[in-house]
């Protein structure tokens, strides 16, 4: 009998399980992506493949898309007790899993005394995955690189050397995809052995009592907080750019006493090109994004999935038919979270953030090293500004809702053959609002390889801004240019010469209530630090700055004359 002493106790210990996973994960791994990025999830399941507690690193296009995988597809399709110790589950489904093919999830049983009693799994992105490399050109899903179907990766501890053949052959940096592969396996591994020593030590036979008590814990502090916002359908729809033609997601939340639903009828249909979402990637930042709005405490688990209902007609573009092409389905379904919150501004405005830049601006360069031909290839992830919160400003070159972190300049220069000419925040970027968005940043980049190289690009908000949320002003958008100013499609791929530098301005977020309300002594810092300038500051926030000091009787005035003219 597990009692709530006892029950804390527990938890504490798989949430430090779950952390030594995802660390040995990190130090084994080959690639910044996972290093420094921290793109990538780990998690502890029980027998009947339900999450129990994730890692604290990760983003919920991983870690939500794995619960789905390992409960609804590795354990129907391989029941833990007709597996051995040793055994590990690999696929990059994108369907089954987080998709794409870039992602592959990795799961391992745990076995103790015998019997099966859990699992542990990691999401990691690959550095590579074959095909026409990481973005929107595909056609279809046979394009964008090597499919991996759930199959063993390890049998009986032993690698599977055809699989692992297969994959090399097919990739472009095999060693560290094998590598990243090996490093998944490891934090597999060592969070097994941590849980079995749980076990030992408090003498328990299986998870099963432990996993109800947690799940329903959660499931109850989820349903507690919906209850607390009104009853009502709330409605919101967000324009971006999409491809070649403009993409509307199109949502209605709407809460029913102790369950929420949202339902994204009216967004556009599927397309001909790799920016489509399937439907668990879908389902994975509504019910993170929901969390964050309703619940922020409340464990991340299969519990929280229970009080919320996620639809999306099949055949739009999120709920995407096979063999659909979704390389760069992050470009689309990262935006699910505006218009939910969009949508809960009016019923809980203190719990939501206006819109940010949210897609991710993923970079992939890939080409000839030298006249031996060996090639390379290599993608690092970069955000714009977050949007503006009720009650304070938006982070500056930050990704929500991913939650991927920016690699350092030092590092991408120190694995691959690019340098970052410039790497600065942008100002006037971050929408004007009693609380200002967060900033986009500009990156010069350069390949050093003296060979033409293929950018691939993977950028949305260059057309439509990040709205600012109750008065607050929009962000501004983004741009790519080469050195020769033409300006690449921002979802596809072109040639980068020797010589030749692309320019990089990532979009800002959007501001939360009117400019006009911002202390002026707030914008005379923000000109300061470079944030704002000294001409926005008196067209966009009617302040009035002269020899680095706020004009009272200026600032004033203007104020008034933009009040009586809006």
């Amino acid at each position: 009998m597990i009692d709530s002493i006892l029950l804390e106790v527990l938890w504490r210990r798989l949430l430090s399980i779950v952390n030594e996973q995802a660390a040995a994960l990190i130090h084994s791994s080959f690639t910044t992506l996972v290093r420094e990025a921290g793109d990538l999830s780990a998690g502890v399941f029980d027998a009947q493949g339900r999450m129990l507690a994730q890692a604290v690193t990760g983003t919920p296009g991983h870690i939500n898309t794995m619960a789905n995988c390992a409960r609804d597809h590795v354990v129907k399709q391989f029941p833990i007790e007709t597996l051995q110790p040793g055994d590990t589950i690999i696929t990059n489904d994108p369907w089954a899993a987080s998709g794409h093919l870039f992602d592959q999830t990795i799961v391992s049983p745990v076995f103790y005394k015998g019997k099966g009693i859990g699992w542990f799994a990691s999401t990691c992105h690959a550095m590579d995955i074959g095909g026409l490399t990481m973005g929107g050109d595909a056609t279809e899903l046979f394009e964008e690189g090597l499919f991996i179907p759930l199959m063993k990766l390890f049998k009986a501890g032993e690698p599977n050397k055809d699989l692992f053949d297969i994959i090399r052959a097919n990739v472009r940096a095999p060693d560290e995809v094998i590598g990243d592969m090996y490093a998944q396996q490891a934090g597999n591994v060592v969070g097994s052995r941590k849980l079995i020593e749980m076990m030992d030590e408090y003498k328990l036979d299986s998870l099963d009592e432990l996993a109800d008590l947690i799940l329903d814990r959660t499931e109850k502090g989820l349903r507690d907080a919906i209850q607390k916002i009104p009853n009502g359908a709330y409605q919101s729809a967000v324009t971006i750019d999409g491809f070649d033609d403009p993409v509307t997601i199109h949502c209605k939340v709407t809460v029913n006493d102790r369950d929420i639903e949202v339902d994204f009828d009216g967004t556009s249909p599927q397309i001909r090109r790799g920016i489509n979402v399937v439907m668990n990637y879908t389902h994975a930042y509504s019910t993170y994004t929901l969390m964050c709005a309703v619940a922020p405490d409340i464990p991340n688990n299969e519990g929280a999935f229970r009080p919320i209902k996620v639809i999306a007609p099949e055949g739009s573009i999120l709920n995407c038919r096979r063999p659909a092409p979704v390389s760069a389905r992050h470009l689309i379904g990262h935006f699910v979270s505006q218009p939910i919150l969009r949508a809960l501004s009016n019923p809980i405005p203190n719990n939501v953030i206006a819109d940010g830049s949210a897609g991710l601006w993923n970079t992939m360069f890939e080409g000839e090293l030298n006249d031996s031909h060996d090639v390379f290839a290599y993608i690092y992830f970069s955000a714009g500004g977050m949007g503006a919160r009720p009650y304070r400003d938006g982070l500056s070159a930050t990704a929500f809702p991913s939650g991927i972190t920016g690699v350092p300049v030092e590092v991408i220069e120190s694995v691959a053959p690019i340098r970052m000419r410039k790497r600065e925040l942008l100002a006037d970027t971050g929408g004007a609002g009693k609380f200002r968005g967060g900033l986009g940043q500009e990156m010069i980049l350069e390949v050093l390889t003296g060979k033409p190289a293929t950018h691939s690009c993977m950028y949305d908000r260059t057309k439509f801004s990040a709205r600012g949320f109750h008065g607050g002003l929009d962000g501004a958008p983004g741009e790519v240019i080469r050195s020769d100013g033409y300006r690449p499609h921002p979802k596809s791929r072109y040639t980068l010469q020797p010589g030749q530098t692309v320019t990089l301005r990532l979009p800002g977020g959007g501001g939360f209530y009117s400019p006009l309300e911002r202390d002026p002594a707030f914008v005379l810092e923000d000109v300061k630090q470079g944030y704002v300038s000294i001409e926005a500051a008196r067209e966009k926030y009617g302040v009035v700055i002269v020899d680095e000091r706020v004009d009272e009787e200026g600032t004033k005035e203007e104020r008034l004359k933009m009040k009586s003219s809006a």
